[in-house]
């Protein structure tokens, strides 16, 4: 007879583009089961990867399973990750539908909670010390979110967790569709400034909740941000019909809803610990991190004005994978670096920086490096191409957002209070 531990904990009684990015690990695919929506990656590297698995197992369906029963015990494949079967169980309570993504912290899967009924995301880490102990760090900042946002509004909903079989589980509801995935499946299409407005909105209200708290997300990217709903509208897209082909591009996907959520607090830090390490996916790392200069709280606020750049043209702003063609892009977005930024960078950064300026174009890697660069406009004129009102207002709340001194960025709440929020809007 199996033998097995499990330990469960409910969440109230717990311890503790077109030159497009290049396709990295979270541009693949989803398997075709998988619903739209991914849960909490965590970033070794600074790229996370939700490729299907290659192991066949995975995706067989097991028949004859007990309703409540336990599936049969595997061995876990090479990496620690869980091995499973879809239609098995995952203990008594849940039920396994399909694989939602998977990364360097474990797999994430839609499951039947046949208790609460309704479907949930488990994200299942990886059977190795150090993923089991950065998942317990994940639950704590999850349930110290939990017991400060009480209506759920900002930060998904932790539901539970468990340790099952050495791998620590963790549920939370089912949400939509990430905002990356929304773009990607719209043919990289830019979003109404008016939507990107509400979005900018709750985003700006989670930060800021979180850096009341003394956290620092340090990883905010489209990807984890996930739309509250998956439904969404069509509507007629006359500027973008020359740009693609087929009966698609006549039409352009609206969400239904513009309610989202930040997901993803596997990378999250307390204010008071340290900040000397590489935070951030690349294309919303803020020059601080790069110079190596320490980071906080501006950090993120970076991160936000990245994002907001990114829906309202459809691409990512700054989309490179080296260092010094990333500041080189910065200088021509946003125009040169102050003096004593570059003056203070650390020794892995100073090889940039040559008399007092970036190496920049003599230190770059290739003529392709610097034609990337080159073709990049200035921030006002790159905003002006996608907005038709309201640019003014967006361009001076991005200018604040993007400042290359974290100490003169707005805060979260500054921002929230700037007129592209508050100012009378005309259509």
């Amino acid at each position: 007879m199996e033998m097995e531990c499990l330990t469960e904990f409910p969440h109230n009684h717990m311890d503790r583009r077109p030159r497009k990015r290049p396709r990295l690990g979270w541009d693949v695919a989803q398997p075709p089961k998988a619903q739209p929506g991914m849960l909490c990656g965590q970033e070794v590297g600074n790229v996370t990867s939700y490729a299907p698995s290659n192991h066949t197992t995975s995706s067989l369906f097991v028949k004859g399973v007990a309703r409540n029963g336990s599936p049969p015990w595997r061995d876990d494949d090479k990496d620690g990750h869980y091995m499973f079967a879809l239609g098995e169980n995952l203990t008594s309570r849940y039920r396994i539908n399909s694989k939602m993504g998977e990364g360097t912290f474990g797999q994430v899967l839609e499951c039947w909670d046949r208790e609460r009924k309704e479907m949930v995301a488990i994200k299942i880490v990886r059977s190795i010390k150090k993923y089991r102990e950065a998942a317990m760090i994940e639950i704590d900042v999850l349930q110290q979110l939990a017991k400060n946002d009480r209506n759920g509004a900002r930060c998904v909903q932790i539901r539970n967790w468990f340790d099952y079989r050495n791998h620590i589980c963790i549920v939370f509801e089912k949400l939509g569709p990430s905002l990356y995935d929304f773009l990607r499946k719209n043919n990289y299409r830019s979003f109404p400034i008016d939507l990107v407005r509400e979005l900018a909105r709750q985003l700006l209200d989670c930060v800021a909740f979180m850096h009341d708290l003394h956290l620092i997300h340090t990883d905010l990217k489209p990807e984890n941000i996930l739309l509250v709903s998956p439904e969404y509208v069509k509507v007629p897209d006359y500027k973008g019909s020359s740009r693609f082909s087929s009966e698609s591009s006549y039409f352009k996907r609206l969400p239904k809803s513009s309610a989202i959520k930040v997901i993803d607090f596997g990378s999250t830090t307390y204010e008071n610990q340290d900040h000397s390490y590489i935070v951030s996916t690349r294309h919303y790392r803020a020059p601080e991190v790069i110079l190596g200069l320490g980071w906080s709280y501006p950090c993120d606020i970076w991160s936000v004005g990245c994002i907001l750049v990114e829906l309202c043209s459809g691409e990512a702003l700054f989309q490179t994978h080296e260092n010094l063609e990333h500041l080189a892009m910065m200088e021509r977005v946003l125009g040169p670096f102050p003096q004593h930024m570059l003056k203070r960078a650390d020794r892995h950064a100073e090889k940039y920086i040559r008399r007092g300026r970036l190496d920049w174009p003599e230190g770059a890697t290739s003529r392709d490096s610097i034609k990337a660069v080159t073709k990049l406009p200035r921030l006002q004129n790159l905003v002006m191409q996608h907005v038709d009102h309201s640019a003014g207002d967006f361009i001076d709340l991005l200018q604040g957002l993007l400042k290359y001194d974290p100490t003169d960025r707005l805060t979260a709440r500054e921002a929230l209070r700037h007129t592209f929020f508050t100012r009378d809007r005309k259509p």
